[in-house]
């Protein structure tokens, strides 16, 4: 290889790290959008409601966008197993960031639900399409600390929105002034700034829109999936499948709807169970279809694709404790301190009367927000090194350990915003995010070159539909154990699920990607 081809790949292998970090970036700016604006949103969209319609709602649209990324990272890394990752990615942002900013033009909670899901479609694949591009590029050496970037690069756009969060709420007047001198009437300002300016946050959303020029103009493609390509192993994919997509997207939304309307408790466990089975074959249909094709006698003399399908299912399970942890407790939080801030203020009002110190709400969840990704940023990064030294398996069960004593404490303890409560907010985006470290570098280990896209897209996504199906019950849990609090702790309890399965896992430390 003459000097300009070497230097020519070390800049292409530099610019796909770079698309893919900003890719990610953007997934944590998407991911924390709503959370900090969901009450104030909700509020808007839901005039009259009370904070029982609200959680509901909101568990509603948080379940909406766990199933639409469960169903983006099939969709997606099929699609990039058969055409290449980088065409697959840059359509998954565009999706992701085009429709996301349209959320600030929703009239009603239901049309926020529905973008929400067509959005995480991109998400989801982006993920697994990004994780996919930089495993196969960068040499093996560098797997763990670039994992560690995966993760750290989501939760950083997790704590800039909280940033812009905070920052427009500075300029909120100053604001409305350009949008003034941008020609828009009195009425669209008022309507764009109304509780907290949530719609101008969301229309924010469409900037990865960008990151798509970047990705089409710099970016080589994976020479694995080249290699791969040119051996015919990409013919094998086949467009039919993709209705079992669709049939498990269906399976997964209608144990949403079950959720979502007043039927008996026996109906609703029932219909869950038969969704997850839908939504799990249809998922899996487009792999195993192919691999049925692709692994003919001469190539696989034993001819067997159920090992792949069960490292699928293995991933899918520790990502959704990973997930569901995260989304039934650790998640909350930003929207807790919202309710945190309420009580203190009554308290407070009751105390003082007119002359009580007012806490803003909509401040301490961005607060509350930015030293938790703070914290994830770190954690994520840590825990991917931590996998490298000590083990995948051993890691796993200490991230699950720290997670079960990190969100009662949290949750339990707090009951002010004091430096104690900045510190464990830290300390809870550390070891909760931390499993966004370690899914990176472990999951691609699992699968070969020609299913590694749709392989960990489903491992890892997959288990978005069991956090959903646990972010439904986050309203009757609270009901149940007597508040957000006591739900979100109790929830941290899944990580039993963890220390369990994890030893069904094979060890990867030290060994090279499959090919």
């Amino acid at each position: 290889m003459n000097d300009t081809s070497a230097k020519t790949s070390n800049f292409g292998k530099w610019m796909a790290l770079t698309a893919a970090l900003l890719g990610w970036l953007f997934d944590g700016l998407e991911m924390g959008l709503f959370p900090l604006v969901a009450r104030s949103s909700l509020r808007d969209l839901l005039p009259g409601a009370g904070e029982q319609d609200i959680n509901q709602w909101l568990g509603i649209i948080n379940a909406f966008f766990l199933v639409g990324a469960a169903t983006g990272g099939v969709l997606f890394g099929w699609l990039g197993d058969r055409v290449g990752r980088v065409r697959a990615m840059m359509l998954s942002v565009l999706v992701y960031a085009l429709v996301s900013g349209a959320c600030g033009f929703a009239t009603s909670a239901w049309q926020v639900g529905v973008l929400r899901f067509v959005a995480s479609l991109g998400m989801g694949g982006e993920w697994s399409l990004g994780v996919a591009l930089i495993n196969e590029i960068w040499p093996d050496r560098s797997r763990a600390f670039l994992a560690g970037l995966i993760g750290a690069a989501a939760n950083f756009g997790y704590m800039l929105i909280a940033v812009v969060g905070l920052g427009l709420a500075s300029i909120s007047a100053e604001l409305g002034q350009w949008l003034g001198k941008l020609g828009l009437s009195d009425d669209w300002i008022a309507h764009l700034l109304h509780n907290d300016g949530w719609r101008l946050l969301m229309m924010f959303g469409a900037a990865p829109a960008l990151l798509t020029f970047l990705i089409r103009l710099f970016v080589p493609e994976s020479a694995k999936w080249e290699r791969e390509k040119e051996r015919g192993a990409t013919s094998h994919w086949a467009n039919v499948d993709l209705l079992g997509v669709l049939v498990g997207g269906i399976g997964a939304c209608g144990i949403i709807v079950l959720w979502s309307v007043e039927l008996p408790i026996a109906v609703r466990v029932a219909g869950t169970l038969v969704g997850v089975a839908i939504a799990t074959a249809g998922y899996t249909y487009p792999l195993v279809r192919y691999l049925q094709r692709a692994d003919t006698p001469e190539t696989n003399p034993l001819h067997r694709w159920q090992p792949t399908l069960r490292r699928m299912l293995l991933a899918a399970c520790l990502s959704g404790v990973a997930l569901l942890g995260t989304w039934g407790s650790a998640q909350q939080a930003s929207p807790w301190a919202g309710k945190l801030a309420a009580e203190i203020n009554a308290a407070q009002a009751k105390e003082h009367g007119p002359d009580a110190v007012v806490i803003k709400g909509q401040e301490m969840s961005s607060y509350t927000q930015f030293w938790s990704a703070l914290g994830a940023v770190v954690g994520t990064i840590l825990a991917a090194l931590i996998a490298n030294w000590l083990g995948r398996r051993i890691t796993y069960c200490l991230l699950c350990l720290g997670s079960m004593a990190i969100i009662p404490t949290f949750f339990l303890t707090n009951t002010d915003f004091g430096l104690r409560y900045w510190i464990l907010a830290f300390a809870l985006g550390a070891i909760t995010a931390s499993f966004y470290g370690w899914l990176p570098l472990f999951l691609p280990e699992l699968f070969r070159t020609s299913v590694r896209a749709t392989g960990q897209g489903f491992g890892f996504n997959f288990g978005r539909i069991l956090a959903a199906i646990g972010v439904l019950q986050i309203g009757n849990f609270s009901s149940l154990f007597g508040g957000l609090k006591y739900a979100c702790a109790w929830m941290s309890v899944i990580y039993v699920i963890g220390l369990a399965i994890i030893w069904l896992a094979p060890e990867t430390k030290g060994k090279p990607l499959p090919e």
